[in-house]
């Protein structure tokens, strides 16, 4: 099965509650990660590096900064005269909007039905990980499935709605679905991401939309199990599950450490950005820098450990930065002493400020705002 015989639906805002702080004036596909990166470019880059040649982003709020960071789709080489990538508003009849994954996909099944590939990937932003579409597929067909769903072994990520656990037999079919269950017992939980055959998907949506049915994990896939055959994939690499500002903080810590890095970037399966040209980082005489990623255009005339700065940030001489997230164009004045922040775009924290958050509780600023 080639890539390019599938169709990849991302949807941009479904799980934006899970860091309101983050997603007030933006989408979570569009939230900065990692120095340089939005949460969206991973299922996009996971798709383009499987072939897949037609993409299309579901949107409903606050995606002005989204548009503006994928394009036309060129950093994915997904800017073409035919296919390409094409963004889908966020309407479902009318002017309506869609309140779940049920009204969004009857929202865009037009486009869907007319497309010409033959199976659909569909996924959400919330999981930062690297894989193989196209294995997954050759999975989906080999086993003769109507659904499969993309899971990871290990602890259920709290307060993630509808999430789904499973069971499955000895070859792989899904024999029971669980939604939010309440145990800390490690589980097979479902990443937000599907396979289904075009056709069928649009015949899923159309009896949905028949039956009034709100809930696509409660009332396709969990009352599924009987009716279709829905097979569970293992994705067994790295996977950070963004769902809350703490676990934000951390899955971007994490990148600090060699062996993620290389689970998540690695060479044969990049990472595709939006390409912005910035002059290198330049650090002036006495700044120290240990364990932290720098992105290009920063200035460091302080102290920075376990940090991860994205372009353009200064840090002022004397100031001290440790176990944060800084991100673009924001400003750390002198003889700062902070610890553990997430600090939004194109903030100013003034001279001789003193902040610290916790692991567990980091302090977050909002975006363009003087402390």
């Amino acid at each position: 099965m080639r890539g390019n015989n599938v169709l990849g639906i991302i949807f941009s805002n479904m799980k934006d509650q899970l860091i309101r702080e983050l997603t007030d004036q933006r989408t979570m596909g569009s939230v900065p990660f990692g120095g340089r990166y939005r949460l969206i470019d991973f299922p996009l880059s996971n798709m383009t590096n499987s072939g897949i040649g037609r993409v299309g982003v579901v949107t409903k709020s606050n995606y002005r900064s989204l548009m503006d960071h994928v394009g036309s789709g060129k950093a994915w080489d997904l800017s073409r005269k035919r296919s390409g990538l094409v963004f889908l508003p966020p309407y479902r009849t009318g002017n309506a909007l869609y309140i779940n994954r049920i009204g969004a996909l009857e929202g865009i099944r037009e486009f869907i039905e007319s497309s010409k590939e033959e199976y659909v990937f569909l996924t959400d932003c919330d999981a930062v990980c690297s894989l193989d579409v196209q294995k997954i597929v050759d999975f989906h067909l080999e086993n003769s499935a109507d659904i499969t769903i993309v899971y990871t072994y290990g602890t259920a990520p709290d307060r993630r709605p509808e999430l789904v656990t499973m069971d499955m037999d000895g070859i792989g079919r899904v024999t029971d679905i669980r939604i939010n269950p309440n145990s800390e017992e490690k589980v097979c939980f479902g990443l937000g991401m599907y396979v289904m055959r075009r056709d069928f998907l649009v015949r899923v949506i159309d009896e949905a939309a028949c039956h009034n049915l709100q809930s696509f994990e409660m009332d396709i896939l969990q009352s599924g199990v009987a009716k279709y055959r829905i097979f569970g994939y293992e994705h067994k690499g790295f996977v950070g599950i963004i769902n809350s500002l703490s676990e934000y903080h951390r899955i971007n810590m994490q990148l600090l450490q060699e062996d993620v890095r290389k689970a998540l970037f690695s060479p044969e399966r990049p990472v595709y950005t939006k390409v912005r040209d910035e002059m290198p980082a330049r650090y002036g005489l006495g700044s120290q820098v240990k364990n932290s990623l720098i992105a290009d255009g920063c200035i460091i005339d302080g102290e920075v450990e376990n940090c991860i700065l994205f372009r353009g940030v200064r840090v002022g001489k004397g100031a001290r930065l440790v176990n944060s997230i800084v991100m673009q164009g924001s400003m750390i004045g002198e003889d700062c002493d902070l610890n553990y922040l997430i600090v939004d775009k194109n903030v100013t924290i003034r001279p001789e400020r003193r902040l610290m958050g916790y692991d567990s509780y980091p302090v977050y600023i909002g975006k363009s705002s003087v402390v």
